[in-house]
Protein backbone atom coordinates (compact mmCIF):
# COMPACT_ATOMS: atom_id res chain seq x y z
CA UNK A 1 0.00 0.00 0.00
CA UNK A 2 1.47 3.39 -1.03
CA UNK A 3 1.45 6.45 1.14
CA UNK A 4 -1.53 8.75 0.95
CA UNK A 5 -0.83 12.21 -0.36
CA UNK A 6 -2.29 14.99 1.70
CA UNK A 7 -3.40 18.09 -0.15
CA UNK A 8 -3.40 21.41 1.70
CA UNK A 9 -6.13 23.75 0.44
CA UNK A 10 -7.55 27.06 1.52
CA UNK A 11 -11.32 27.14 2.05
CA UNK A 12 -11.61 29.08 -1.24
CA UNK A 13 -9.47 26.52 -3.05
CA UNK A 14 -11.62 23.67 -1.74
CA UNK A 15 -14.81 25.46 -2.82
CA UNK A 16 -13.37 26.12 -6.31
CA UNK A 17 -12.50 22.43 -6.76
CA UNK A 18 -16.02 21.40 -5.73
CA UNK A 19 -17.51 23.84 -8.27
CA UNK A 20 -15.19 22.53 -11.01
CA UNK A 21 -16.09 18.93 -10.18
CA UNK A 22 -19.82 19.66 -10.28
CA UNK A 23 -19.38 21.38 -13.65
CA UNK A 24 -17.38 18.48 -15.10
CA UNK A 25 -19.69 15.77 -13.79
CA UNK A 26 -22.82 17.71 -14.71
CA UNK A 27 -22.76 19.64 -17.94
CA UNK A 28 -19.36 18.68 -19.40
CA UNK A 29 -19.95 14.90 -19.32
CA UNK A 30 -23.35 15.18 -20.98
CA UNK A 31 -22.03 17.67 -23.55
CA UNK A 32 -19.26 15.24 -24.58
CA UNK A 33 -21.67 12.29 -24.64
CA UNK A 34 -23.91 14.25 -27.01
CA UNK A 35 -20.96 15.10 -29.27
CA UNK A 36 -19.91 11.43 -29.34
CA UNK A 37 -23.46 10.42 -30.24
CA UNK A 38 -23.53 12.96 -33.11
CA UNK A 39 -20.12 11.83 -34.36
CA UNK A 40 -21.18 8.16 -34.32
CA UNK A 41 -24.24 9.08 -36.37
CA UNK A 42 -21.90 10.44 -39.07
CA UNK A 43 -20.84 6.91 -39.92
CA UNK A 44 -17.26 5.62 -40.32
CA UNK A 45 -15.45 6.22 -37.01
CA UNK A 46 -11.97 5.31 -38.30
CA UNK A 47 -11.49 8.68 -40.02
CA UNK A 48 -13.90 10.82 -38.01
CA UNK A 49 -11.98 13.78 -36.55
CA UNK A 50 -15.01 14.99 -34.61
CA UNK A 51 -15.29 11.59 -32.90
CA UNK A 52 -11.55 11.49 -32.12
CA UNK A 53 -11.62 15.00 -30.65
CA UNK A 54 -14.64 14.19 -28.49
CA UNK A 55 -12.97 10.96 -27.26
CA UNK A 56 -9.79 12.90 -26.40
CA UNK A 57 -11.78 15.48 -24.48
CA UNK A 58 -13.75 12.74 -22.73
CA UNK A 59 -10.49 11.13 -21.64
CA UNK A 60 -9.17 14.47 -20.33
CA UNK A 61 -12.41 15.25 -18.46
CA UNK A 62 -12.60 11.80 -16.86
CA UNK A 63 -8.94 12.12 -15.80
CA UNK A 64 -9.58 15.53 -14.26
CA UNK A 65 -12.68 14.23 -12.45
CA UNK A 66 -10.63 11.38 -10.96
CA UNK A 67 -7.87 13.83 -9.99
CA UNK A 68 -10.27 16.23 -8.26
CA UNK A 69 -12.05 13.39 -6.45
CA UNK A 70 -8.67 12.13 -5.20
CA UNK A 71 -7.65 15.61 -4.03
CA UNK A 72 -10.97 16.16 -2.24
CA UNK A 73 -10.74 12.76 -0.56
CA UNK A 74 -7.29 13.63 0.83
CA UNK A 75 -7.71 17.37 1.34
CA UNK A 76 -6.91 19.21 4.54
CA UNK A 77 -8.27 22.71 4.82
CA UNK A 78 -5.63 25.17 5.92
CA UNK A 79 -6.69 26.72 9.20
CA UNK A 80 -4.33 29.67 9.44
CA UNK A 81 -3.96 30.44 13.11
CA UNK A 82 -0.42 31.58 13.56
CA UNK A 83 -0.25 35.35 13.68
CA UNK A 84 3.09 36.94 13.12
CA UNK A 85 4.74 33.87 11.59
CA UNK A 86 4.46 32.88 7.92
CA UNK A 87 2.55 29.61 7.56
CA UNK A 88 0.20 27.91 5.11
CA UNK A 89 -2.64 30.31 4.43
CA UNK A 90 -0.65 33.43 5.33
CA UNK A 91 -0.85 36.52 3.17
CA UNK A 92 2.69 37.87 3.16
CA UNK A 93 3.66 41.41 2.17
CA UNK A 94 7.27 41.52 1.03
CA UNK A 95 9.52 44.20 -0.32
CA UNK A 96 11.97 43.45 -3.11
CA UNK A 97 14.31 45.68 -5.11
CA UNK A 98 11.67 46.85 -7.56
CA UNK A 99 8.75 47.32 -5.18
CA UNK A 100 6.34 45.40 -3.04
CA UNK A 101 4.71 42.02 -3.64
CA UNK A 102 1.90 40.18 -1.87
CA UNK A 103 1.79 36.40 -1.73
CA UNK A 104 -0.62 33.92 -0.22
CA UNK A 105 1.13 30.72 0.85
CA UNK A 106 -0.99 27.78 -0.35
CA UNK A 107 -0.61 24.05 -0.94
CA UNK A 108 0.80 23.01 -4.31
CA UNK A 109 -2.65 22.02 -5.61
CA UNK A 110 -3.95 25.59 -5.75
CA UNK A 111 -0.70 27.45 -6.44
CA UNK A 112 -1.10 30.09 -9.14
CA UNK A 113 1.75 32.63 -9.27
CA UNK A 114 -0.25 34.88 -11.63
CA UNK A 115 -2.78 35.33 -8.80
CA UNK A 116 -0.07 35.73 -6.12
CA UNK A 117 -0.72 32.24 -4.74
CA UNK A 118 2.60 30.49 -4.20
CA UNK A 119 3.15 26.94 -3.05
CA UNK A 120 4.67 26.16 0.30
CA UNK A 121 6.91 23.79 -1.70
CA UNK A 122 8.25 26.49 -4.04
CA UNK A 123 11.66 28.06 -3.31
CA UNK A 124 10.03 31.35 -2.24
CA UNK A 125 7.34 29.59 -0.20
CA UNK A 126 9.90 27.39 1.56
CA UNK A 127 12.08 30.41 2.34
CA UNK A 128 9.17 32.42 3.78
CA UNK A 129 7.59 29.67 5.95
CA UNK A 130 8.36 30.16 9.63
CA UNK A 131 9.70 33.71 9.23
CA UNK A 132 8.47 36.85 11.00
CA UNK A 133 7.81 40.43 9.88
CA UNK A 134 11.04 42.39 9.54
CA UNK A 135 13.13 39.36 8.58
CA UNK A 136 15.09 39.20 5.32
CA UNK A 137 14.94 36.10 3.18
CA UNK A 138 17.28 35.39 0.28
CA UNK A 139 16.03 33.05 -2.44
CA UNK A 140 18.09 31.54 -5.26
CA UNK A 141 16.29 31.88 -8.58
CA UNK A 142 17.49 31.02 -12.10
CA UNK A 143 18.57 34.63 -12.71
CA UNK A 144 20.53 34.91 -9.43
CA UNK A 145 19.28 35.69 -5.94
CA UNK A 146 16.44 37.83 -4.69
CA UNK A 147 16.22 39.29 -1.21
CA UNK A 148 12.73 39.64 0.26
CA UNK A 149 12.07 41.76 3.32
CA UNK A 150 8.89 40.67 5.08
CA UNK A 151 6.83 43.81 5.74
CA UNK A 152 3.66 42.21 7.05
CA UNK A 153 1.81 38.95 7.61
CA UNK A 154 -1.96 38.49 7.64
Amino acid sequence: MGTTNEFHLTADGLAALKVELAELVGSKRSEIAERLKEAKADGDLSENAMYDAARDEQSFVEGRIAEIEHILKHATVIAHKSKGIVALGSKVHVEIEDGEQHYVIVGSTEANPDEGKISDQSPIGQALIGKKAGEEVTVDVPSGTITYVIRGIE
